[in-house]
């Protein structure tokens, strides 16, 4: 499956050419989207219109990137994988996002994109280049479906870039009634490349999906992930991401609270250092009586780097007893830093608690000579202030074991700045 090694728009919409008829799945939904991808562009880049929802992140460097195809299936990447949490659950791993067999060990319930093409409904390709982009090119992807009553306990959902490739995986997590699954999904990678994943999850009648996400990837990479999440009554979606890696990284959260008593939690937190750009930009839709959503996003940034926060929680006129919750703060560790937020609320119903806010603030100086005056040498003193700032995102993850991977992933952060 090789294609034409151009830039931009363009580039993307060759190698869609060379490979619509070895795609799977009806080309139909492909072309539609290639079309929309055609008139809209990349967001920032070429003539692609402006786009309100990427206003503060420009694509430019990805329009100006050149990507091919993974041409070794069988690469070896057992040192990255080395860097995967060893955990006695099921594994999927995707090698420039087609699925490794021989380095997973799958759980029932799973079937390939490739080989049970699944699109959804939730995602809207002429609406998103984004996800117009992953539907015209998605090779590969996870399939998971659980009957309801089932408990899937954990899957490791890795995903591995290397070279200069551009992949775009399509995931699908569907919960029936009852149901329970922990996803940790792991992302990182070497060299150059672009990671395009979206993934939807359905969630029936009082299901349960804890979906935790950790952004390790290259320095030089880009990832753009766009999550929809619908959510039925009595359900519960608890997403958690942490952002470390990649040059300019995008996380992009939809949750729609589509029944009474339905529960959405999209909290995370985005380290960045040098010249990374993050960018965490969420939508919550209330549409029934008594949802509730909570999100804190936790931003600390260091050199010239950028953050980007973006959250608004849609009520609707018929969706009465919401309660939502809304929080963005940002610690800039250096003067060039740079955080923007945009925290929205749009209330149609009368009967409602809703609430945001957003901080943005440097450590403490008094905090940090009271460390330092009691022996307390300088980098373990900002490193302490800096995990208590972190910790109420942290506290959002419940399961211990996972939680404890992302400490570790805080901790090499901040050592790989302190060094």
């Amino acid at each position: 499956m090789n294609a034409p090694v151009t830039g931009g728009a363009a580039g993307f919409l060759a190698r869609y050419d060379a490979l619509r008829g070895m795609l799977p799945s009806d080309p139909e939904i492909r072309d539609a989207a290639a079309q929309s991808f055609r008139d809209n562009g990349l967001p920032g880049a070429e003539r692609g219109r402006r786009a309100e929802a990427w206003k503060y992140t420009s694509l430019r460097p990805v329009a100006d990137a050149r990507f091919g195809v993974s041409v070794d299936p069988a690469a070896d990447v057992s040192a990255l994988l080395a860097r995967v949490p060893d955990m006695d659950t099921p594994i999927a791993v995707f090698v420039d996002g087609r699925l490794r067999g021989d380095l997973s060990k799958l759980p029932a319930g799973f079937v390939r994109f490739a080989d049970q093409p699944d699109f959804g409904t939730l995602t809207w390709p002429d609406r998103d280049p984004m996800v117009a982009l992953n539907t015209m090119l998605a090779e590969d992807g996870a399939q998971i479906v659980l009957d309801p009553g089932q408990d899937g306990g954990v899957l490791r959902l890795v995903s591995i870039g290397t070279g200069a490739a551009s992949f775009h995986p399509r995931h699908m997590i569907r919960l029936g009634a009852g149901a329970r699954l922990t996803v940790l999904e792991i992302a990182l990678g070497t060299g150059t490349y672009l990671h395009n994943p979206v993934t939807e999850a359905h969630l029936a009648q009082d299901a349960h999906l804890t979906h935790v996400r950790l952004q390790d990837e290259a320095p030089g990479a880009f990832h753009l992930a766009t999550i929809e999440a619908e959510v039925a009554e009595g359900a519960i979606y608890d997403g958690f991401s942490l952002v470390i890696g990649g040059r300019i990284c995008r996380t992009e959260l939809h949750a729609a609270l589509a029944g009474p008593n339905a529960t959405a939690h999209l909290n995370g937190a985005q380290l960045l250092a040098g010249t990374q750009h993050g960018d965490f930009t969420s939508i919550v839709r209330h549409a029934e009586p008594s949802g509730t959503s909570r999100q804190t996003v936790k931003n600390v940034m260091t050199g010239r780097a950028r953050g980007v926060f973006q959250g608004r929680i849609e009520v609707a006129r018929g969706a009465q007893k919401t309660d939502g919750y809304q929080m963005n703060q940002a610690l800039l560790l250096s003067p060039d830093a740079e955080i923007d937020t945009k925290p929205e609320l749009e209330i149609f119903a009368d009967d409602v608690k809703c609430s945001h806010g957003a901080t943005v603030g440097e450590l403490d100086a008094d905090q940090l000579f009271y460390l330092r005056s009691r022996g307390v040498p300088d980098a373990e003193a900002r490193a302490i202030l800096i995990r208590a700032f972190l910790a109420e995102a942290l506290e959002a993850v419940a399961d211990e074991a996972i939680r404890a991977i992302l400490d570790t992933a805080v901790q090499g952060w901040w050592e790989r700045q302190a060094a």
